[in-house]
């Protein structure tokens, strides 16, 4: 018998609220996202000084995952990541072309440039966390809960993971949504395509 699997923990960062469970955990009126994700980390007793040298992109999967990863054993979990978004490293790769199209002032950043992947948000949650379990990252024109559960769903059958954090982290030109779940054999949500949909869209 196939085992089941259910969504433990889920967590949702869009509109200036940091919600887990559905519960909001913070909240700011402010519209920058800047001001709004670093009173986020403050407000969560974090400690850990590199989140200030991420891009935007990373600074938003890297909050919403780290909610849900600080009372995980993940240490001692094989952990995997599947995230997805629209945009990309978009709002990254401007910075960056930005910093290239002068040649009058030719001066790319190396930490700009270091940021012009998307997976590199993943890179930085492993580093965080000590996972070094299977990790990916798909773009897609809008949030797709199929393609989600497909992953999520081999990966935990055929063993490659003991649970899977899994979902959408999208920024682009100050907009920001993010919905992250963990999957695993505990948990009180089913783990089905209807499910996740409903998840994302209920905040």
């Amino acid at each position: 018998m196939n085992p089941k699997f259910n969504i433990n923990t889920y967590t949702h960062i869009r509109n200036g609220k940091l919600s887990l469970n559905g519960n909001i955990v913070f909240e700011d009126e402010t519209k920058d996202f800047s001001t709004f994700i670093k009173s986020a980390y403050r407000s969560q007793d974090m400690d850990y000084p590199k989140f200030f040298k991420m891009d935007n992109l990373s600074k938003l999967a890297f909050m919403a995952a780290d909610i849900i990863l600080r009372s995980t054993s993940n240490s001692e979990e094989n952990i995997a990541i599947v995230l997805s978004n629209k945009a990309s490293s978009l709002d990254t790769d401007r910075k960056h072309q930005e910093s290239i199209l002068d040649s009058d002032n030719y001066f790319p950043s190396p930490s700009v440039f270091v940021y012009t992947l998307p997976n590199i948000c993943i890179g930085e949650i492993c580093i965080k966390h000590l996972l070094f379990s299977e990790n990916s990252f798909f773009i897609f024109d809008n949030f797709n809960p199929d393609h989600l559960w497909i992953q999520t769903e081999h990966l935990l059958k055929t063993k490659k993971a003991n649970k899977v954090l899994c979902g959408w982290v999208d920024f682009d030109d100050s907009n920001y949504d993010a919905f992250l779940y963990l999957v695993e054999e505990e948990g009180d949500l089913d783990h089905t395509i209807k499910d996740i949909k409903q998840l994302y869209l209920c905040q």
